[in-house]
């Protein structure tokens, strides 16, 4: 098995640190979060936490894509987290990546960061409605995703769970996981509205950030709204198509 790494320039003292504990990453570490599609686990380091990032083996034609024509998820990551640190974008600051391949296949890959504490996800907005300030950190929500468009920064995984907040004295700041899924270019209107699809279910959370985002951008709310709630409906709608289809066809997974 053939290993590949890259650690931030920060980080370049801790190798040996950080080798070890990719090495014995099954062996070492605390785990965190969810653990069903991948596995997360934190270390300490000289008083920092490090949050470590284990993807899954990639099917076989992912491997052969992985090892020959695409960067990985781990390596995007680290690339992506750079990028946006760069244009002052909130991210958990970029450590290092590994990857181990065969001569043919890529197999583990790993993305650390370190880790950050939080004090809510755009998540608690959509099940909270109530949630203290809730307007008030949606519409700060909103004018954070057209700082990302006016930076040509599309998030294609801008879903409840990546972004976190954090509240600060000044008001909020927010912070994007889940890295890997980005493209860098110049986004129309359509395209800018259509990357708040995944966020919500609720019109009323809709109607505040269509409001906001056509504040920032200087154009009809009553536009934005209705091309905004629209999109939202059509990615509803998709997804529990999908998801119909997926248990139709994979009926015999179901649980007794």
């Amino acid at each position: 098995m053939n290993r590949t790494k890259r650690l931030h320039e920060s980080y370049r003292l801790h190798e040996s640190f950080l080798d070890d504990i990719i090495t014995n990453f099954d062996k070492k570490g605390s785990d965190y979060g969810n653990q069903d599609r991948n596995s997360l686990k934190l270390f300490q380091l000289e008083g920092k936490t490090l949050n470590v990032k284990s993807f899954r083996i990639p099917n076989v034609v992912n491997q052969i894509a992985y090892r020959f024509f695409r960067k990985s998820k781990a390596q995007r990551s680290f690339e992506y987290a750079i990028r946006l640190k760069s244009l002052n974008i909130g991210t958990p600051d970029p450590v290092a990546y590994y990857e181990y391949t065969t001569s043919l296949l890529f197999k583990n890959s790993y993305y650390i960061s370190q880790h950050l504490d939080y004090d809510l996800t755009y998540r608690e907005l959509t099940k909270d409605l109530n949630y203290p300030n809730h307007e008030e950190i949606l519409r700060a929500f909103t004018r954070f995703t057209y700082k990302l468009h006016e930076n040509n920064v599309e998030f294609l995984d801008h879903s409840p769970g990546n972004t976190l907040i954090k509240i600060t004295p000044n008001g909020y700041d927010f912070y994007l996981v889940d890295l890997n899924r980005m493209k860098f270019h110049a986004m129309d209107l359509d395209l800018r509205i259509k990357n708040f699809a995944k966020l919500t279910v609720h019109e009323s959370m809709v109607a505040v950030m269509s409001d906001e985002y056509a504040k920032c951008a200087h154009v009809s709310s009553e536009m934005v709204f209705t091309k905004m709630w629209k999109c939202t409906q059509d990615f509803q709608e998709r997804f529990w198509r999908r998801r119909r289809l997926k248990n139709k066809v994979l009926f015999w997974r179901r649980k007794p």
